[in-house]
């Protein structure tokens, strides 16, 4: 079989089992937590729980995006630039995790808001960002509370980019010498 056919089994294995081992620390030590919408109480709450199911399609959906990219540098069978995107994000939705965590609120807003300044140099909508903000944010928030932040900030950064392209692309037609 090629290597380019060659689904990366390990993302989505890799997602479950981070997605296990913080839901047997959390059922260990007090139970699994639920989150309400928008942080009120008299919105629907939504379980950690189904960050057995978040996760690993994440995880299946980048695998299969590192599949369809097969001779680029990689490490570990995932491309430098995915993986890069993945580990920014990452990192990213972590310290948006710590800093609510940490109760510093005007720190949480401040990074929030900066993820749509991100969106708008990045290309935020694929899934290596999202996978990566998920993940680091997934031991504050769970599996699915992230994903509707992600999916938010990835619409508005897909429509920003695809609009920026139309008009950069029509401004440099109008600007070809004839």
């Amino acid at each position: 079989m090629k290597e380019a056919n060659h689904f990366p089994v390990l993302i989505p294995l890799a997602a479950l089992a981070f997605a296990a081992a913080h839901l047997a620390f959390e059922h260990f030590t007090g139970g699994v937590v639920s989150h309400h919408l928008l942080h009120r109480q008299d919105l629907p709450a939504i379980s950690n729980w189904f960050g057995l199911i978040t996760l690993p399609i994440l995880g299946v959906v980048f695998g299969l995006r590192v599949r369809a990219h097969p001779n680029q540098a990689a490490w570990a069978g995932v491309p430098i630039h995915m993986l890069a995107a993945f580990l920014g994000a990452l990192i990213y939705g972590a310290m948006l995790a710590a800093s609510f965590e940490l109760g510093a609120t005007s720190i949480s807003s401040a990074i929030f808001l900066g993820s749509f300044a991100f969106g708008l140099l990045f290309p935020v909508y694929r899934v290596e960002y999202i996978l990566g903000f998920v993940v680091g944010m997934t031991i504050t928030f769970g599996g699915v509370l992230p994903l509707f932040v992600a999916s938010v900030v990835a619409v508005v950064s897909f429509v920003f980019r695809y609009i920026f392209k139309k008009i950069a692309s029509t401004i440099h037609q109008r600007n070809r010498f004839p």
